[in-house]
């Protein structure tokens, strides 16, 4: 039976508070704010609702309490409100960080700029390409030494000096090897 029990896994959870409700208004001194507690963007509803209804009268004024009933509700309803799982004050916080941050972005607390422009140069070879069949063909034989003589003293085919590698240097090199045939 004690092994049964010290199978299951244990589970704990703590719930805290402070993050179930969110950041409220309720008490400023001794004075209690009717119908509260707020959130601050219902109280920047409610004082810039309130601001807007008052400079506004002469344009509402024909309408009765529609307009103040209806900021009465803006107030209600955003007393929860989300902006990707954050309040819409730190939102806005965030929307004014990102506007004022350098289009170029951070790299370590300063400011990433671009390098400036370098000059790369370097050089490269062309080969010609080697037939696959001429790879894998068995070595000839050696040739004796009277023969090697006779031979030494020919200069090198036309086909010989193409194969040997060219050393190109920049588009000049490449162009002129193009046109000699040696490339």
């Amino acid at each position: 039976m004690s092994a049964a029990k010290t199978d299951r896994q244990r589970v704990a959870r703590v719930y805290t508070a402070a993050r179930r409700h969110p950041w409220v208004l309720g008490k400023l001194g001794d004075w209690v704010i009717w119908f509260g507690p707020y959130t601050p963007a219902q109280l920047a509803v409610l004082g810039g609702g309130a601001l807007l209804l008052v400079k506004t009268f002469a344009w509402w004024s024909w309408l009765g309490p529609v307009p103040v009933v209806l900021w009465l509700v803006a107030v209600w309803a955003v007393r929860g409100a989300k902006i990707n799982g954050r309040s819409p004050m730190t939102a806005a916080l965030g929307w004014l960080a990102l506007l004022a941050r350098h289009p170029a972005g951070r790299i370590a607390g300063r400011v990433a700029r671009d390098r400036s422009s370098t000059l790369l140069s370097g050089t490269f070879i062309v080969e010609p390409a080697v037939d696959e069949a001429a790879r894998l063909a068995p070595a000839a034989a050696p040739v004796p030494a009277a023969r090697r003589r006779t031979k030494a003293k020919r200069k090198p085919s036309a086909r010989a000096r193409a194969a040997r590698p060219v050393p190109v240097t920049g588009l000049a090199g490449l162009l002129v090897g193009a046109q000699t045939g040696r490339s």
